[in-house]
């Protein structure tokens, strides 16, 4: 592929990608996406949204999704950094109930593929994150859901002891989300 090395992580269907940055004394340029480029190694998605957040330290969003639109996405920082985490929703998938995180930075210019059928957040580690992402579909504020963050059949390790618990920082809706055990969601791995 050249331009962006694609690593499967251990849940199926979750990816990094990892683009070529062309660097010199004005600073550097890369590709963050290329349909042909993701498609000649059998990624073929569709996005139809690009969304752009900008939060401080100690913010938690999530964990979110769809229940009837599900989303995927394609998630970076372009600046500060970020412990993103995707977590399995996938009734009939093995890893179900499964999580994983990623360090994603400006730095590192990683970016993480999370497919439908997933609960997707992240903390922000750094003093200010901007975090950009595709969506495979559009946001329909009437179809989401969420998981608790802190479930502790999921016993995520949030990367919290520098920030402390108590200077977490969350929305309202993200403080009312039920452990996943209590949440109707039951997606296929075929989405």
């Amino acid at each position: 592929m050249g331009k962006f090395k694609i690593e499967n992580l251990e849940i199926e269907g979750v990816f990094t990608v990892e683009p070529t940055v062309f660097g010199d004394e004005r600073g550097y340029f890369m590709e963050t996406y290329n349909e042909n480029d993701f498609k000649a190694e059998g990624i073929d998605l569709k996005f139809v949204q690009d969304n752009q957040s900008r939060s401080h330290r100690g913010v938690l969003r999530g964990l979110h999704f769809q229940y009837t639109q599900p989303q995927g996405k394609l998630v970076r920082v372009i600046k500060g950094e970020v412990y993103d985490v995707a977590v399995d929703l996938r009734g009939d998938s093995p890893t179900y109930g499964k999580w994983l995180g990623v360090t994603l930075s400006e730095e590192n210019k990683k970016q993480l593929f999370i497919p439908k059928g997933f609960a997707h957040g992240f903390l922000v580690l750094s003093d200010i994150a901007e975090f950009v992402y595709k969506c495979t579909d559009f946001y329909n504020p009437d179809d989401e859901g969420g998981i608790q963050w802190n479930d502790p059949d999921i016993a995520i390790d949030w990367p919290i002891e520098d920030i402390g618990l108590d200077n977490l920082v969350f929305s309202e809706k993200d403080q009312g989300w039920k452990r996943l055990k209590d949440t109707p969601v039951d997606f296929k791995m075929d989405l």
